[in-house]
């Protein structure tokens, strides 16, 4: 079992990237909106149950995913890196995963601002998170943790181990995918099947 976190800043191409990582090793991509999205349909974004069950969904998702026999699963997440509880959060999931075994791997997508502001409006980001369709009000969302959040490291993540960070600016999102699948040598049977 492998368990991929991606993170970097909204609109970085997070979620693009962990699809097509998927298509090339046959693991299972869950990108934090899969949650955020079922949730806001009983309660927003400023309520407390909304945190609660975000958070209970997910945990119940790596418990089973962490006991199964599935390769490996992709998750997708914003994070503040200055903030302790983001880490220790980031680090709860992580233990999940290797309570069973499993490896983990850190990929950081990094991309210019106006490059993000360009894939905040793309159709396949809007048909996937229709909490973002509202383009104004997510293009200042996206400003605002810019302005607020440190959501990408200068060469001092916390773990070196099985990390890898990419500049996404101009690269496409299935060049990304492959060099992830190069860099940990995931070349595995489901990598050829899928590619």
């Amino acid at each position: 079992m492998k368990f991929i976190v991606i993170f970097g800043p909204p609109a970085v191409g997070k979620m693009t990237v962990g699809y097509e990582l998927a298509k090339l090793t046959g693991f299972r991509l869950f990108h934090n909106h899969m949650t955020i999205e079922l949730v806001l349909n009983f309660f927003d974004y400023e309520q407390p149950q909304f945190h609660t069950l975000v958070a209970e969904f997910r945990k119940r998702i790596f418990e089973e995913v962490a006991a199964s026999d599935l390769t490996g699963l992709i998750f997708t997440f914003v994070w503040a890196l200055e903030l302790e509880s983001e880490k220790t959060y980031i680090e709860r999931i992580c233990g999940i995963f290797r309570e069973k075994g499993a490896d983990i791997y850190f990929v950081e997508l990094e991309a210019e601002l106006p490059e993000r502001l360009n894939r905040n409006v793309s159709e396949f980001r809007l048909l996937q998170k229709p909490s973002k369709q509202n383009v104004e009000q997510s293009r200042n969302q996206l400003l605002d943790s810019n302005e607020k959040y440190k959501l990408n490291s200068d060469g001092d993540f916390f773990y070196q181990e099985n990390y890898l960070k990419i500049n996404n600016t101009n690269l496409p999102s299935d060049e990304t995918a492959r060099r992830i699948v190069e860099e940990f040598g995931f070349n595995n049977v489901d990598v050829i099947a899928h590619g």
